[in-house]
């Protein structure tokens, strides 16, 4: 059931704003329109062909980050809708949160860490804000895509604040310094990494892990990486297949995998849904900035449920993340970024001048800065064309 706009929702006609100024549409609110520069940004169309787990030629029916991506945003939007939420700035977050994804999925992420140690990192989250606020050029008055401070905020923090009340990392974070780029670009765009985002924002962290847990069941299981009976090893997806066996006998594999994962993401869904209005119901908020400065998020799983995704979780890493196919392919592609950023390190005017213009022989620290810009740019098969184009071997990747 559709709720009218809640008092705690994001309010577009009270949004803090853009960096630049610009006249208001007569047409579309302000989260509409950044959802629509997200939309037709050269970096969301690259997601196409951008590894989820598998790399973009395994086949056709598989996840790539776009498909990912439009899949958090449905699940955002529902959750929003029942919610009485800004279903354009909850599906804003959602479309933006993995633009900064490089190629081959978490472990190009994690060899472009390693390469740019010396330099502050390489982190996903603040690379989607690099783009989002200087790497996308489209518009003649600015760099970016000027999105209002409550789309960047929520890219952000949608998994929560990212510093603690005594001022430490926290999160995925803790223990470690926040990236540079999240911290330039949260004091640049005045968002303060205390506190959470939005529940809009929230909505869409909650629908990125939903998505991410059914869509991966489906693909291990079309991929061969698991059997529909492996499924037991979680309690959740055990109860959920034994439901569908026993109101469809004798159904086949593939259907039933399929059935499996519908039920699962309903589950999930409306345990958020439950979960978030039990919880906005206890705190009562007033405003959007009663959620942020809320002790925990508002847009969260029940206890049980938590433990039942978290289950969902474990028996998709053993048998998928780590699975020993998967394992090679990855370590492949780790040799090809390894590759092309050593080529582009050690020559700048191997890349094209446009994203090497803002390294501009300044320092060692922003040449490794464009090389990374350029890599995270990439698509997967952009990135083995250049590695076929600059080395005399290239990986399969198969």
């Amino acid at each position: 059931m559709e709720r009218p706009r809640a008092p705690w929702a994001a309010d577009p006609r009270a949004s803090r704003g853009r960096l630049m100024s610009e006249p208001t549409s007569p047409t579309r609110t302000e989260f509409q329109r950044d959802r629509d520069r997200v939309l037709h940004s050269t970096a969301f169309r690259r997601l196409k062909h951008k590894t989820q787990v598998f790399v973009y030629h395994e086949g056709d029916h598989y996840r790539t980050r776009l498909t990912h991506t439009l899949e958090v945003a449905q699940i955002a939007r529902s959750i929003a809708r029942a919610l009485g939420l800004d279903e354009d700035l909850a599906e804003t977050v959602a479309l933006a949160h993995d633009i900064g994804h490089p190629p081959f999925g978490h472990v190009g992420e994690r060899t472009l860490d390693a390469l740019m140690a010396r330099y502050g990192g390489f982190d996903h989250n603040a690379q989607t804000l690099r783009v989002l606020t200087r790497l996308e050029r489209r518009y003649a008055a600015f760099d970016g895509l000027n999105l209002t401070f409550e789309a960047l905020e929520g890219v952000v923090k949608h998994n929560g604040p990212l510093v603690d009340g005594a001022g430490r990392s926290t999160g995925r974070y803790a223990g470690a310094a926040l990236p540079a780029p999240i911290v330039e670009g949260a004091a640049r765009s005045g968002i303060a990494l205390t506190g959470h985002a939005t529940a809009e924002a929230q909505a869409a962290a909650i629908a990125d892990d939903i998505a991410y847990d059914a869509h991966d069941i489906d693909d291990g299981l079309r991929a061969g990486l698991f059997a529909l009976d492996d499924l037991a090893d979680a309690p959740l997806l055990a109860a959920i297949l034994d439901e569908v066996r026993g109101r469809y006998p004798g159904l086949d594999a593939d259907r039933a995998g399929h059935e499996v994962v519908r039920r699962v993401i309903t589950r999930l869904v409306e345990d958020a849904i439950s979960e978030g209005a039990r919880r906005i119901d206890a705190q009562a908020p007033d405003s959007a900035d009663d959620v942020r400065a809320a002790p925990d998020a508002m847009i969260a799983f029940s206890d049980g449920m938590a433990e039942a995704e978290r289950g969902v979780k474990r028996l998709l890493t053993a048998r998928m993340y780590r699975h020993a196919e998967v394992d090679r392919v990855m370590a492949d592609a780790a040799v090809v970024v390894r590759d092309l950023f050593g080529r582009y390190f050690a020559d700048l005017d191997a890349i094209p001048a446009d994203w090497a213009r803002d390294a501009g022989r300044r320092s060692e620290a922003a040449h490794a800065r464009a090389v990374a810009d350029f890599i995270a740019g990439m698509t997967d098969r952009y990135a083995l064309t250049e590695h076929r184009r600059l080395f005399d071997a290239t990986p399969e990747l198969r």
